[in-house]
């Protein structure tokens, strides 16, 4: 299928409690592949590990994408949560490349350092610089052995401008656009082009996972992007406190170390707290 042969069933809602628990309800063998659930409020938004998430009603894009990977054996799951980070993260650069053009000046090397990098901060938020402006929550539904049904929960922040104390590191791309381009009177950016940017990201992501060798593409791409690879940082692992550098990711999703004593670790999500 050619992705611009494609067509979204983009389904809006004023509230709902959560886009992805509002898909878990829809009947998996009737509904979709390809449809998108979004709310302009949430009342009780789900983040990673449990967590809430946190978006000012009507500022934000919140939405849930249902995809049918059946071609992903339940082993390799990760690698949609690979490709969904890639295909955001390239998206929200693209959009800030953007702002960054209009106040450059002709010189190719002042446009790109102006643009602030663009990383996923494993295991699959988006950040800029080192502020949060996305973050991702895939379910995945198994059966035989393989993947029947995925939820794609996104959360990304796009006009809101304030956010509660307790929220770490956040950023909207309205931020963005505020310090790259100080010249212009900010005005909200417009949700649905920017869903349907995301859209198309993530669908050629998906086809491209589809393809022979696409995983392995999606993996480099995504290490080439992952948060502090390669750093040595400080993280706490267990309730103690250590020294490691980030080098890579395994096959099951889990995040590969080295300390700074030369012991290999390999941390699940909620073995590990970066500092």
């Amino acid at each position: 299928m050619n992705i611009e042969n494609t067509e979204f069933d983009i389904r809006w809602f004023d509230v709902l409690e959560s886009t992805n628990n509002y898909c878990k309800l829809l009947e998996p063998h009737s509904v979709e592949e390809f449809t998108v659930i979004c709310a302009h409020s949430q009342t009780a938004g789900i983040g990673q590990q449990g967590n809430t998430w946190v978006s000012e009603p009507g500022k934000n894009l919140t939405f849930s994408l249902i995809l049918k990977p059946t071609f992903l054996p339940a082993a390799e799951q990760y690698n949609l949560t690979m490709a969904l980070a890639v295909a955001i993260a390239e998206c929200v650069e693209a959009i800030i490349a953007d702002f960054a053009s209009h106040n450059a000046d002709d010189s190719a090397d002042a446009q790109h350092s102006d643009i602030p990098p663009v990383n996923v901060k494993w295991p699959n938020d988006i950040y800029i610089g080192d502020r949060k402006v996305c973050g991702i929550l895939v379910t995945n539904q198994l059966g035989n052995g393989h993947i029947e049904q995925s939820i794609c929960g996104v959360g990304l922040n796009v006009n809101q401008t304030q956010f509660p104390d307790w929220v770490p590191n956040p950023t909207s791309l309205l931020l963005q656009q505020r310090d790259l381009e100080p010249s212009v009177l900010p005005c909200a950016l417009p949700l649905d082009g920017i869903l349907n940017s995301l859209l198309q990201s993530i669908l050629h992501r998906y086809r491209q996972l589809q393809q022979p060798k696409g995983s392995a593409a999606i993996k480099s791409d995504y290490l080439h992007r992952l948060y502090r690879i390669g750093i040595e940082s400080n993280y706490i692992v267990g309730g103690h406190p250590i020294r490691a550098t980030i080098t890579g990711v395994e096959r099951f999703g889990h995040l590969q170390l080295v300390t700074d004593s030369g012991q290999n670790i390999t941390c699940a999500m909620k073995e590990i707290r970066f500092v």
